[in-house]
């Protein structure tokens, strides 16, 4: 009786197990009740009848606990049926991208490579039974109702939550200073270029005058390598239309760098035109800076990237017998393309051309980065371009200036720092104020400055953008070399006829990504002056001492205020030596 009771009450949990029949067989009648369990519990009364008599055997407790593992197996089953149905009707895709939305959930940091999408390609729609969360919409198919996949956030850039921490509290340290700025790892960046040439607003060709029997004509302004534009033409030129030919630099001569007065070795032409990507541009002429060597590339924009640095022959042959360059033409990163035959006699005036007019000389690239000679780049350029230009769609970005956004403060600081001839610059004054320029106020918002800080121009080479820089060379063509008081004319009256803007990013995030070094002339002038402010000679020190004949001694007070001999070994050296000799 004994081993029967403990062969039925086996199983864990307290759950009865069934015995053999020929155990059965020989059991005594109290245990006869055990013997319907082995039949079905078709009739009603049984069904009644076997949750009590399971109590009285089990107890209420394990009873309890045999309900909650058998209610917990049904659900599991359930679930389980359910799921396979949804993975029958899910195609691959669907499931990996749940998979990915799981996978960017968990993993709070940067997401991986084959998880960014370019920002100018649309996600496609999946007509799934699935929330599709790239465009908040959801889908069903043959009207079946399925249980949805959990509603995660939508992919974020890594940036989105990146705040500017406040300026530092310290007032001592005045001026201007970089602030933090958020880039993605530069493959990443790289991986964001948009795949396409972005939309261009009206203009939807551009070309330029070219002419080779150009006479000069300084009456009007100009020189012969912008080709003179009149009036007429340069006001025409701000009428955008779908197709445009503008005056552009590079008026006389086949194509720019062939005898256009901007002359550069056709070995070097053909090299440029087969840079296909981003240029990165800077440019030294009348050996106005020292080179400085570009800082934290990655390994893609090693092998992708156009490295350039224009060079003019007084700045070719510094170089050569200082920086090392040799008949490889490369200098670090920089290939330097030397320039022949300059239009103007300024040498900050020939930097504009290829400032402005890099998509003359690359034809084929479609970004460029420009930074001017005395600038140190420490960022990578795929890095900058994604922050500046794609991530907000954006095809020209310029900082604004630091401490102006006036371009008549700007044009009384150019004249009170002697940047330019003060009759020239108010003669541009006055005619960009019969054309309408007002004082810069809150009423020009969004536009949040009309002075940029110029010396760095990112750009996507596209015709809206191509114009700009044209009609802003054209400016600095005709008026003085100072970029600055020029943009925003042209500028306004180009955002007054297309939807096209520019972005105008803060100064101090400029000088994240490029370090600003002196120009060559100040840097020597601190060296002449380090020079010139030199301790006085021992001997001139040692003359100052009036001498006593050896016969006759001086009391120590009066040799100290007369003098003291500071050379090491001598009793003087030491105060309390020279006052234990003397008088007390």
């Amino acid at each position: 009786m004994t081993g029967a009771s403990l062969g039925l009450r086996s199983g864990s949990y307290g759950s009865v197990q069934q015995p053999s029949g020929a155990l059965l067989s020989t059991q005594s009648p109290p245990y006869l009740f055990r013997k319907p369990s082995k039949i079905s519990l078709s009739g009603p009364r049984e069904r009644e009848r076997i949750l009590p008599r399971i109590c009285n055997f089990a107890g209420r407790r394990k009873v309890r606990m045999l309900l909650l593992l058998v209610a917990s197996a049904a659900v599991l089953s359930f679930i389980t049926v359910v799921s396979k149905g949804d993975d029958a009707s899910a195609n691959p895709d669907t499931r990996m991208a749940f998979a990915d939305q799981v996978q960017n959930f968990v993993d709070s940091g940067i997401p991986p490579l084959n998880n960014f999408r370019p920002p100018f390609i649309p996600a496609k729609k999946k007509k799934v039974g699935i929330t599709t969360h790239s465009h908040q919409e959801s889908a069903t198919t043959h009207n079946v109702t399925h249980i949805s996949a959990p509603i995660f956030p939508p992919k974020l850039h890594p940036c989105d939550s990146f705040s500017s921490p406040p300026p530092p509290a310290d007032k001592r340290r005045i001026g201007p200073r970089p602030c933090p700025v958020c880039y993605v790892p530069a493959e990443q960046a790289a991986l964001l270029m948009p795949p396409s040439p972005s939309a261009s607003p009206v203009l939807k060709n551009l070309s330029y005058f070219s002419e080779d029997n150009l006479i000069a004509n300084e009456s009007i302004g100009g020189s012969i390598f912008g080709g003179y534009p009149s009036l007429l033409e340069r006001n025409e030129s701000f009428n955008i239309k779908e197709s445009m030919m503008v005056h552009c630099g590079f008026a006389k001569g086949k194509k720019p760098g062939q005898g256009t007065g901007f002359d550069i070795n056709d070995t070097d032409l053909l090299e440029m035109e087969e840079c296909d990507d981003v240029v990165v541009a800077s440019a030294i002429f009348g050996n106005y800076d020292i080179m400085q060597q570009p800082k934290n590339i990655s390994e893609y924009a090693k092998r992708n990237a156009c490295f350039y640095m224009f060079v003019d022959e007084q700045t070719e042959a510094y170089m050569r017998n200082s920086s090392g360059l040799d008949d490889s033409k490369r200098v670090g990163l920089w290939k330097t393309v030397v320039v022949r035959n300059l239009p103007y006699v300024d040498a900050r005036r020939n930097g504009k051309v290829p400032k402005l007019l890099l998509h003359r000389l690359f034809p084929n690239a479609r970004f460029s980065l420009w930074i001017d000679g005395k600038l140190e780049l420490v960022a990578d350029p795929y890095q900058v371009l994604e922050r500046f230009l794609w991530r907000k769609n954006y095809t020209l970005a310029i900082s604004r200036h630091y401490r102006r956004f006036d371009v008549f403060e700007e044009a009384e600081a150019n004249k009170a720092a002697g940047k330019y001839d003060n009759a020239s610059i108010d003669y541009q004054i006055e005619f960009y104020k019969k054309e309408g320029l007002t004082p810069y106020s809150s009423s020009k918002l969004p536009i949040t400055s009309d002075v940029p800080e110029g010396c760095v121009i990112i750009k996507e080479h596209i015709p809206i953008t191509n114009l700009f820089t044209c009609l802003w060379f054209n400016e600095v063509d005709r008026f003085t070399s100072r970029d600055q008081i020029s943009f925003s004319t042209v500028r306004d009256k180009i955002m007054s006829q297309v939807n096209w803007t520019i972005n105008m990013f803060m100064d101090c995030e400029r000088r994240n990504f490029v370090v600003q070094a002196y120009h060559r002339d100040l840097l020597e002038q601190r060296k002449a002056l380090a020079a010139l402010v030199r301790p006085p000679p021992p001997a001139l020190a040692n003359d100052r001492v009036t001498r006593a004949p050896p016969s006759r001694k001086l009391p120590g007070k009066i040799s100290m205020r007369r003098g003291r001999d500071k050379r090491p070994g001598s009793r003087r050296h030491h105060p309390r030596a020279v006052g234990a000799g003397g008088n007390r």
